[in-house]
């Protein structure tokens, strides 16, 4: 008998790893998570206390357009912005099943740049 772990895939398995080691070291801290598709890429500042979306930031309406590391940089400065605008100042990476290289790498550098501390 297979366990449910063994049939997730890859990523979901990877997805789930990192948010439950969030968990154990957030100390209530909201979450940035970070999500990528071959046209897009998406961040969130979640509060999950309260389960409410804090910040938002993507390359769908906004002045960055693609799915690049120009993009994604300028994503990361978007939802640093918008942080601030909300009163957040420290968070927690949530990469979810995605490497922390490329595109993912260079949103949290410029989050970083912008004034999020992680």
């Amino acid at each position: 008998r297979r366990s449910k772990m063994a049939k997730l895939s890859l990523f979901e398995r990877r997805r789930r790893r990192v948010r439950t080691a969030l968990r154990k070291r957030s100390g209530n801290k909201p979450r940035l998570s970070v999500h990528r598709t071959g046209q897009h890429i998406y961040a969130q500042i979640i509060d999950d206390a309260d389960g409410k979306t804090v910040a938002a930031a993507s390359t769908l309406g906004g002045k960055s357009s693609g799915a690049n590391i120009d993009a994604a940089k300028s994503v990361g400065k978007d939802i640093a912005a918008a942080a601030k605008k909300a009163g957040v100042t420290t968070v927690v990476f949530d990469r979810g099943g995605f490497l922390f290289h490329g595109r993912v790498k260079a949103l949290a550098d410029a989050a970083r740049e912008g004034g999020l501390e992680f």
